[in-house]
């Protein structure tokens, strides 16, 4: 299964919280609080179900796919130190993501797609992958195409929110340098991911 196509409202009413950032996908979430499907009584959440929502939100929030996440809770378990955290960490340094923290872009997704069309380089090379991990040091450019560079500038002035701490962005020449490695209090998304390693470890 490739990623997900679906109604995206729907998405952040089943997990309580919008881990899908377009306009639209908001407006749906606020105008129905209450997750999808039939409403005439509420089942007992159990633990097995609080644990798979968690696990959806860092799949949904990242854009992964299950087999995905599984590639990166094993790296984490073979890395030393809280594996939720390597977990959500590894998650965090995904091309798109850093696209997304610095600003250049409104969502993941939006993200995903201009580095799938080639818009984006990494230490002077041109790439087409999102999920590639990005390491201290490395440098993120635009590439230098008149259109390219006008739709990002016209992105660029609609984007709010801070950007992470662990790059430096210059939104006037384009460029996000990555300084040091982020460490999980710079991860944005709510989540409680000890239940996830767990779950997925079964």
């Amino acid at each position: 299964m490739g990623r997900y196509t679906g109604p995206k409202g729907r998405i952040n009413r089943r997990l309580g919280m919008n881990v899908y950032e377009s306009a639209g996908s908001i407006k749906a979430s606020e105008r129905k609080e209450y997750p999808p499907g039939m409403h005439k009584r509420r089942k007992k959440e159990t633990t097995y179900g609080a644990a798979l929502i968690e696990k959806q939100k860092i799949k949904y929030y990242y854009g992964l796919r299950d087999r995905q996440l599984y590639r990166y809770l094993d790296i984490a378990k073979r890395t030393a130190g809280n594996t939720g955290a390597t977990l959500l960490i590894l998650c965090e340094r995904r091309l798109d993501n850093v696209v997304r923290r610095a600003g250049f872009t409104l969502t993941r997704p939006q993200a995903r797609q201009g580095i799938v069309h080639r818009h984006f380089q990494v230490n002077g090379r041109t790439v087409s992958k999102p999920g590639i991990m990005v390491r201290p040091g490395d440098v993120i450019t635009l590439r230098n195409r008149p259109n390219i560079r006008k739709l990002y500038n016209f992105i660029g002035e609609s984007s709010s929110g801070a950007t992470a701490e662990w790059l430096a962005v210059d939104k006037a020449s384009m460029k996000i340098i990555v300084t040091t490695l982020p460490t999980v209090d710079d991860v944005m998304l709510k989540v409680d991911v000890g239940p996830v390693v767990v779950f997925m470890s079964r």
